[in-house]
């Protein structure tokens, strides 16, 4: 009668093959996930920044606006103003959803190389 149980040194040979494979996908999850938080930190500051400086940039420019066509034009100054305003605003916002929907998925890499091992695990069951 044949023993038609793996010997000790093939299961352990077996379980140390998919702990180093489930430890190497777990470490290019980590490289995606430090890539993806510098990313954002990076995006998040810049933001800020452009955001503070437009605000500034866009007061001055208003209240430059506003002096000149003061004495003859005031509320009609104010009013151009802020539909233009209105409008960048509005352009922004279509801006950030179109690139929303097209961003990438985050660990995409890892979550193709665990594609890749099942689908190759499948094959050898």
């Amino acid at each position: 009668m044949q023993n038609t149980q793996p010997s000790g040194g093939a299961l352990n040979r077996l379980v140390s093959s998919i702990l180093a494979l489930a430890r190497t996908r777990l470490e290019l999850a980590g490289i995606e996930l430090a890539e993806e938080k510098a990313r954002l930190l990076s995006v998040l500051f810049l933001s800020f920044a452009a955001l503070l400086f437009g605000t500034i940039a866009l007061t001055t420019f208003t209240a430059l606006v506003v002096t000149v066509f003061w004495d003859a034009y005031r509320w009609q100054t104010l009013a151009a103003l802020s539909v233009l305003y209105s409008i960048a605003a509005l352009l922004c916002v279509l801006v950030i959803c179109v690139k929303s929907r097209k961003a990438t998925r985050p660990f995409k890499a890892t979550l193709e190389e665990f594609r890749k091992d099942h689908e190759a695990l499948g094959k050898t069951s």
